[in-house]
Order: C-alpha cells, then sequence, then structure tokens
C-alpha cells in the first residue's frame, strides 16, 4: 500500500479524505456543484443493492443519487438535494487488494460520482480526475 496511510482510515479520517477531495475538483465545475451532500457510509443498505442489482456489497464503492445539471428543470425545485454516497468498506477493500493510493482511490470514486451530477462521459471523469489531482 502507498500513501499516507498504511492501516485503514477512522471513519472520520475517511470522510476527511473525501471533502479534499471534493474539494480539489478545479472550478468551473466546483462552482457547480450547488448543495450536493457527501456521505460516507460502511456499506450499501439492502434496498440500494436490491435496486441496482448487486449481490456482493463489495461491489458498489460509491453512488450518485439525484438529478443531474443536464436532466434537470425548474419543475424540479423542492427536491432533496443531489448526494454523493461513498462505501467506505468496500473502497478500503479494493485498496488492500490492489495497494495503490487510499487518497487516489477516494478521489477517483468521488469524480467518478460527480461526473455523474454533470452529466460527464467516462472519459471527461478521467480528464477531470487528471486536472484535480494537479491542483
Amino acid at each position: 500500500m502507498t500513501g499516507t496511510f498504511r492501516t485503514p482510515p477512522s471513519p472520520a479520517e475517511f470522510e476527511a479524505i473525501a471533502l479534499a477531495a471534493l474539494n480539489r475538483i478545479p472550478a468551473p465545475f466546483r462552482d457547480h456543484l450547488g448543495d450536493i451532500v457527501l456521505l460516507v457510509e460502511e456499506f450499501a443498505d439492502a434496498e440500494t443493492l436490491t435496486e441496482l442489482g448487486i449481490d456482493d456489497p463489495y461491489q458498489l464503492t460509491g453512488l450518485f443519487e439525484g438529478i443531474g445539471l443536464t436532466d434537470a428543470s425548474i419543475s424540479d425545485s423542492g427536491q432533496m438535494p443531489n448526494r454523493v454516497r461513498l462505501f467506505r468498506q468496500p473502497i478500503l477493500d479494493e485498496w488492500i487488494a490492489n495497494g495503490e493510493d487510499l487518497e487516489h482511490l477516494v478521489a477517483h470514486v468521488v469524480i467518478h460520482e460527480i461526473g455523474h451530477h454533470f452529466g460527464l462521459s467516462d472519459t471527461d471523469m478521467h480528464a477531470l480526475e487528471e486536472q484535480a489531482r494537479q491542483i
């Protein structure tokens, strides 16, 4: 394992890593995050896994929930804010299995899920991730 952490971070440390990744998203994207809520949970709940057709809770590291900017309309007022849910245990499992830098892995998941908010393609998400690394 590379990077700052040699042992799994506490839930509070993990949340701090996720918030730092969110704060590294470059402008102008950061300026259009609005009131997105970032949540860190140990695992996705059973209902979410069932809705997504996922049997193994370790297969889901993050999820964007809400209405992305490309699909939003004036009639969406009064909706709950968009949110990004990160699932700590699956991310830690991937970190331990692959040995990559935990901060990089968390940033990858955060940016991928934020990319759904913007309606970005996978290629665009990778470019945004590269920009965030330089900040």
